[in-house]
């Protein structure tokens, strides 16, 4: 068992339809209810090691194979000297074959079982969560639904076992009903996706991993970024280097009355380590200079410059851009050769054609482009809603990859990054503490800073640099002092924190 510390390392996750079929290779291979037993004696162990002082655990178990892991717990449970009750919802008669052998083992070992709720749980004591699982194809309704909310509206924390119950497996969100808030989670075999994006996070609490003795993984739907991610921004630097060697990034945004987004990306670039950082404000060629950060330099209209100039830096663009970055887009979609995209350039493009069809032209003319899109700004590119994105993160974020062919930052709950063919990884970091006007223009000013230190230009370190930009970015929410955390301050944040 292991309890998942994404700074350690990172984590493969698997969809419902993987973790059935891996699910179903295990228990061809094993004796009949070994899966189940394994199960039952990780879940018991793991709460010994979270209650160790429980006067009660209760645990409710549903009519399907996540009752019956919770069923062998709590005969193991009971094993171990444990007051433990259940509450089985459902016909004991309608069991599947291995929940039913669990619950004639507990009933064999005197585990009291009815179907009615326990007494008052207090504080130190705890309550099992094996209602449903990944085993739920609709939203809890009826005694179901009554459970989860008992379970809710206990002072004791709760144990879920694979996934909280009404929680999609795949997309982080609710099934249509309410979800258990769980304190801890123990997965079993796999982890899922939805415990890391959406909602999942909030209803999950701390992730544990039992694999159950099952080594023989398929490859990974996707990855839970680990602090290896974060450490990929920050290159060697020799001696012999100088400012040259760290890129140059030009910040193209600010219009009228949003100056300041444009100067929160520019600063952010620097200190992520670009060599040079230059502002195009979009509003007034009057401002030659940042008071904060005087090293910044400011170019008036850079967007027409040459295409050879154009082409040499990492451009970062939209960033308070209102409708004047559309005048910009076309020779920066052209020329530029690494391109960041955010906010109004997202909603420039949305709204015009002419725009996507040169955003997608530029993977096969060697350029590389990453987008940073909120759900909303998802949502218009993909021209829906944005609750249809926030419906199935990862499925918005591998589709806008694969519309545009580039790489994708879909942020919110447990930010996407995707990228056409590719693996796409889930960032586990972040509060929100980071919910606050500019901390998305810091972010998309981190990603050029980071990128344009880069030797190679290819859709790898485009994702490379964004996925260590946006583990960094989150980090130093989880870590921040001040909540909210204001975004000038982010920047300084982002500099100090340590994986």
């Amino acid at each position: 068992m292991q309890r998942i510390d994404p700074l350690r390392a990172a984590w493969p996750l698997f969809r419902l339809q993987t973790s059935r079929a891996i699910e179903q290779q295990a228990q061809a291979a094993l004796p009949p209810y070994a899966l189940m037993e394994r199960a039952g004696d990780a879940v018991g162990r793991l709460a010994l090691a979270l209650a160790p002082h429980a006067s009660r655990i209760w645990v409710a178990a549903g009519p399907g194979n996540n009752g019956g892991d919770g069923l062998e717990a709590a005969t193991r449970l009971g094993a171990a000297g444990k007051a433990v009750s259940v509450t089985l919802q459902g016909d004991p008669a309608r069991l599947p074959v291995d929940a039913a052998q669990a619950l004639a083992r507990a009933r064999a070992a005197g585990v009291s079982i009815s179907d009615q709720r326990p007494a008052e749980l207090g504080t130190h004591d705890l309550a099992i969560d094996a209602l449903l699982g990944i085993g739920a194809s609709r939203a809890p309704a009826g005694a179901l639904a009554d459970l989860i909310g008992h379970l809710n509206n206990l002072p004791c924390p709760i144990l879920a076992v694979d996934l909280p119950s009404g929680l999609n497996a795949d997309t982080g969100q609710a099934m249509g009903g309410p979800v258990v808030h769980a304190a801890h989670t123990l997965a079993l075999l796999t982890l899922k996706p939805g415990l890391v994006t959406g909602i999942g996070r909030d209803c999950s609490g701390s992730l544990w991993l039992d694999r159950l003795q099952v080594e023989a993984f398929d490859v990974p739907d996707a990855w839970l970024s680990g602090g290896v991610a974060m450490l990929a921004d920050r290159m060697p630097r020799s001696h012999a280097h100088h400012k040259g060697s760290y890129g140059d990034v030009y910040v193209v945004g600010g219009a009228s009355g949003m100056r300041g987004a444009a100067m929160l990306a520019a600063r952010a670039a620097h200190a992520a380590g670009a060599g040079r950082v230059y502002v195009s404000l979009l509003d007034d060629a009057s401002v030659t200079h940042d008071s904060l950060r005087p090293e910044l330099m400011f170019r008036p209209q850079w967007w027409l410059r040459p295409a050879p100039e154009i082409a040499a830096g990492t451009v970062v663009c939209g960033c308070g851009g209102g409708s004047p970055v559309r005048e910009a887009l076309p020779p920066l979609l052209t020329h530029a050769t690494r391109l960041v995209l955010d906010a109004d350039a997202l909603n420039a493009i949305a709204g015009d054609t002419s725009l996507q069809t040169q955003l997608h032209a530029r993977a096969a003319r060697d350029r590389q482009t990453v987008l940073t899109p909120h759900p909303l700004e998802a949502g218009r590119l993909l021209n829906v809603g944005a609750a249809h994105v926030q419906a199935n993160r990862l499925a918005a974020a591998q589709q806008l990859a694969d519309r545009y062919a580039c790489a994708i930052v879909l942020k919110g709950s447990g930010s996407v990054i995707a990228g056409p063919g590719v693996v796409p990884h889930v960032n586990p970091t972040g509060t929100a503490a980071l919910a606050t006007a500019g901390t998305g223009d810091v972010l998309a000013g981190w990603i050029g800073g980071t990128w344009a230190q880069a030797a190679t230009l290819s859709l790898a370190t485009a994702l490379q640099g964004a996925a260590a930009s946006v583990f960094r970015h989150g980090l130093a929410g989880e870590r921040a002092d001040e909540v909210p955390l204001r975004a000038a301050n982010l920047i300084d944040a982002m500099m100090r924190v340590r994986p």
